[in-house]
């Protein structure tokens, strides 16, 4: 697909498939440099909030934002998806974000400030 072009919509899905992705907002509360990642990224910790916790996030963010600009930032997170292990790093959570023109992530966040650990729906 070329870049820049929006992905093609996918098949339909029921509300209950939309039910299984869980999605939640948090508060980043520390960023640091990942330099053993092979693309540039950073390591996040995100507050849940006392239900979930804190969970931690490999993100390739490093062209739209300076890490001294994300602790305090709310984001959205997928918080169901197996673990993944990045080099010695365990990613537990999902950070979600949209291309911007030139394919680098920009974070969803909601527009005024929420609980932590509130749920998409």
């Amino acid at each position: 697909m070329p870049e820049g072009q929006p992905e093609p919509l996918t098949a339909d899905i029921t509300h209950d498939d939309f039910r299984k992705v869980d999605i939640r907002v948090g508060t980043i509360i520390a960023a640091e440099p990942f330099p053993e990642a092979r693309r540039p990224a950073y390591k996040l910790t995100v507050d849940f909030g006392p239900a979930i916790g804190t969970r931690r996030s490999s993100a390739q963010i490093t062209k739209r934002y300076a890490l001294e600009e994300l602790v305090g930032r709310q984001v959205a997170a997928v918080v169901n998806f197996p673990k993944k292990q990045i080099g010695k790093f365990m990613s537990e959570v999902l950070v979600l974000g949209f291309p911007d023109e030139n394919g680098e992530v920009v974070l969803i966040q909601p527009s005024l400030s929420v609980s932590n650990g509130g749920r998409l729906y």
